[in-house]
């Protein structure tokens, strides 16, 4: 089935499918985890019963994501050893210790306080369960930014030097860290990963909205969801920009590919909206372009020129048309989620939130659409930069270990039948819950644990406690 692949072919194949499963969960899961301590901090400050039976309903979630996202994430170092192993000898002594960090964070912040948040309210009180909350959603974004600082000095390599056995050795971690692209690609993925659980939570608040309006926890998650859509969008629009031309700045090939430009533009280039790519031809087949606007878009002036693909050898070139379509559906779907914003703040003004199961319809649509755009921009990213594994200093070719095809075709089929029963059926389960309304959730908890009680509330003031909101 995979004959005629070569073996650098099918480890990039390899690697691209095994991140594509982890980087959903991560991008859920940091998210996910800031909105629980949200709901908590709400629950403990206000006291509606609402912030507490969303926070339980969404904990278990978050909890089956989470472990989900542990276990996809270490297969990714054993392809290291397995089908990348010169790569991990020559860049080992700078990005093991990155690496190294980002595993302390998740097991010590994330893994040392998840149990408590899961399970401890009752046990440590809910100050030290709050901080146990927080510890959790703060373990996420540190695990982010110390994998995100591998990921741009792989992009955009500085404060390094080469041994005597053409290793990458550390001269100065703060350059490392804060790599040229670093903050662009820290704030455009965390942004992502706010819409990306907005979109969610929205998706389920929306599915049962459609099931039952008047129920007070689904408007509640909905309400939440709209307000982080008309927020965050706009910003991540905006950070895109700026990591757009932080990328012109850096990586001006990668760029070269998403706008779609083989050619240069000595007074300004188009703005491609959609066409075809002829990698024979080196052209744009059926484009539609608006002029000038690429020019204005990336250096601000319409009259400024733009350096093509003509520019650069064609070994140095990167598969255009998967970064070509890969960025538009990125772009498409975020201006998708700015529509959704706007549709959900006119129709809260108009007084309708509640009332326009369109809306809602069209919430649960979009529900899935955050992983997509991740996924998009993913491999704008990761195929755009190609044909590096270390940008501009160490080509993909010559970081593969000295395996054979056949290997590398044993181990990817074997991952793709175990990832299809683990996480099909972890998916399955999580939508499952999901399906499940808050309150029948809230019914079985009740049902199996008895009473709901806290700490500092009896049953007779979480009765009195208000249940309303917007």
């Amino acid at each position: 089935m995979l004959d005629g692949f070569s073996a650098e072919m099918l480890a990039r194949v390899q690697f691209a499918f095994t991140i594509s499963f982890h980087i959903i969960f991560p991008a859920f899961s940091i998210g996910l985890a800031s909105f629980l301590a949200v709901l908590n901090a709400r629950w403990i400050w206000t006291r509606d019963e609402t912030f507490l039976v969303l926070f339980n309903y969404w904990k278990k979630i978050f909890a089956v994501a989470f472990g989900m996202g542990v276990v996809s994430g270490i297969v990714m170092s054993y392809q290291f050893g397995t089908n990348w192993a010169v790569f991990s000898d020559k860049a080992g002594p700078v990005v093991g210790p990155l690496m190294a960090y980002e595993v302390l964070s998740a097991f010590f912040l994330e893994a040392g306080f998840l149990g408590i948040m899961l399970f401890g309210r009752e046990r440590v009180g809910e100050g030290l369960h709050m901080f146990a909350t927080g510890m959790v959603a703060f373990g996420t974004l540190l695990s982010a930014t110390w994998i995100l600082s591998v990921n741009s000095w792989m992009q955009t390599p500085q404060g390094h030097g080469m041994n005597d056995v053409g290793q990458f050795i550390p001269l100065d971690w703060w350059l490392i860290v804060f790599s040229p692209s670093f903050p662009f690609r820290l704030v455009h993925m965390v942004l992502a990963a706010f819409l990306t659980t907005a979109l969610v939570v929205g998706a389920v608040g929306a599915l049962h909205l459609l099931r039952d309006r008047l129920d007070m926890a689904s408007r509640r998650m909905f309400s939440m969801a709209m307000w982080m859509l008309i927020l965050v969008t706009p910003l991540q629009i905006v950070a895109g920009d700026f990591h757009g031309i932080n990328t012109l700045e850096h990586q001006p090939v990668k760029v070269m590919a998403m706008e779609g430009h083989y050619d240069s533009h000595e007074n300004g280039a188009p703005l491609i909206l959609f066409g075809i790519p002829n990698a024979k031809e080196k052209r744009i087949d059926y484009s539609l372009e608006i002029p000038k606007l690429s020019s204005l878009i990336l250096k601000h002036d319409l009259n400024a020129p733009l350096a093509g693909l003509d520019t650069v050898p064609d070994d140095e070139e990167p598969p255009v048309a998967v970064v070509f379509f890969s960025f538009r559906v990125m772009v498409g779907l975020g201006f998708a989620m700015l529509g959704l914003g706007l549709w959900g703040i006119i129709a809260r003004f108009r007084g309708r939130l509640f009332a326009a199961p369109m809306l809602w319809r069209a919430s649960v649509v979009m529900g899935p659409m955050g992983f997509v755009a991740v996924l998009a921009g993913w491999i704008t990213t990761e195929v755009g930069r190609q044909p590096y594994t270390v940008y501009g200093l160490l080509r993909t070719s010559d970081s593969l270990s000295p395996i054979e095809a056949p290997a590398v075709a044993a181990s990817l089929i074997a991952f793709i039948i175990v990832y299809f029963f683990v996480f099909g059926a972890g998916t399955f389960y999580i939508l499952r819950m999901m399906g499940k309304s808050v309150q029948t959730v809230s019914a079985e908890k009740m049902r199996q644990e008895g009473p709901l009680r806290t700490a500092s509330a009896t049953p007779a003031t979480q009765h009195a406690a208000p249940k309303g909101g917007r």
